[in-house]
């Protein structure tokens, strides 16, 4: 069956079978920026946003996205217009083998858009959690969303920080 998909401010047509995950429709149409870690919704590696809230895709069944919208990291900012929070993670160093990062940038993203781009320390670990990382340690991502609330106060253009792009 085929059904409309909102991805990252693109709608297309994508065909699906009756037990379907979100992850899997997403990675076999070439989202592969979303990652498959756990499959169980344990790691946070699979975390898109839908309808702007973050949500493990290996948990959602594809046929109840119909009329949502989805965005993955890639629809947060692109490698020549990065969001603040990608830039952030690079020059923080929080993206070391990568495999985590776009669940922790989905994270993050969220963190600065339900803080209004002020988190407390403790706002930053809460909203992280249920995001695994094996090689950083966790300080360096909290050092790149911390980085990147004070770089939002710096910047007077709101869609560069946390909008809807």
């Amino acid at each position: 069956m085929k059904i409309p998909f909102n991805i990252n401010s693109r709608v297309i047509d994508l065909e699906l079978k009756p037990n379907e995950t979100l992850l899997s429709v997403l990675r076999n149409n070439d989202y592969t920026e979303v990652k498959c870690g756990c499959n169980e919704g344990e790691c946070g590696a699979c975390l898109v946003l839908l309808n702007d809230k973050p949500v493990n895709s290996c948990q959602v069944l594809a046929m109840s996205v119909r009329d949502k919208k989805i965005k993955t990291v890639k629809g947060i900012g692109t490698i020549h217009l990065p969001h603040l929070i990608q830039k952030a993670f690079v020059e923080a160093g929080a993206d070391q083998c990568g495999f985590c990062s776009p669940g922790m940038i989905i994270a993050s993203y969220s963190i600065l858009k339900e803080t209004d781009n002020k988190p407390t320390k403790e706002d930053i670990k809460r909203g992280l959690d249920g995001n695994l990382c094996r090689c950083t340690g966790y300080v360096k991502i909290v050092e790149a969303v911390e980085k990147a609330a004070k770089l939002s106060a710096e910047v007077k253009t709101p869609e560069a920080v946390c909008s809807d792009m």
